[in-house]
């Protein structure tokens, strides 16, 4: 099995998650067997984060027990401090339940259905393609016959603004605050 793969942010995060856990495993004098390895796996199903504990080995042989874990087990190490190991591996299934449990209240449509609010479906108002083509059609007349109206405005004389108010000469630039007009000899 490949050894499983994990970022640096993960890494930090479990590291910290695994602070105030004791080691599960202890592997003694006799090294890594079959039921040492056994063990690590059981103990990785059930928690997903362990501490093992290596007794009495140098650091390149721990290394070495370390490399065959990972990869008899497809876990992933999180850290390696002193005699003290920590292993990660998820539990898919566990995951896969929990992002099924998630989606499973997510209301699904078929891409050609169109959008329903929430409100609105849960009255129990279901949209359909024709209505909504019917509706964007009685809309587009209503705006059309309301558009023919304005177009006969649009005819009025230029000089009276539709809202009654007058409107003043000049640029909106020129009347700022503060800013003094020149006489015609340039003095202000």
């Amino acid at each position: 099995m490949p050894k499983l793969e994990i970022t640096s942010q993960e890494r930090s995060a479990l590291r910290a998650a695994a602070h105030p856990l004791r080691p599960v495993v202890l592997i003694g004098d006799r090294g890594l067997s079959d039921s040492v390895l056994k063990e690590i796996d059981l103990n990785l199903n059930a928690h997903q984060l362990i501490k093992v504990r290596i007794a009495g080995e140098e650091r390149d042989a721990r290394n070495a027990m370390l490399e065959t874990i990972c990869d008899s087990l497809s876990c992933a190490l999180v850290h390696h401090l002193g005699k003290t190991l920590i292993i990660y591996r998820p539990d898919v299934a566990a995951q896969k339940a929990k992002a099924d449990a998630e989606n499973a209240t997510r209301a699904t449509r078929k891409p050609s259905e169109p959008y329903t609010p929430k409100k609105q479906a849960a009255e129990g108002v279901t949209r359909t393609r024709r209505s909504e083509k019917a509706k964007r059609a009685t809309l587009k007349a209503e705006s059309t016959e309301k558009a023919a109206p304005r177009a006969r405005r649009a005819s009025a004389p230029a000089d009276r603004p539709a809202h009654g108010i007058p409107r003043r000469a000049g640029s909106a630039l020129s009347l700022r605050a503060g800013r003094r007009s020149l006489t015609r000899s340039g003095k202000r």
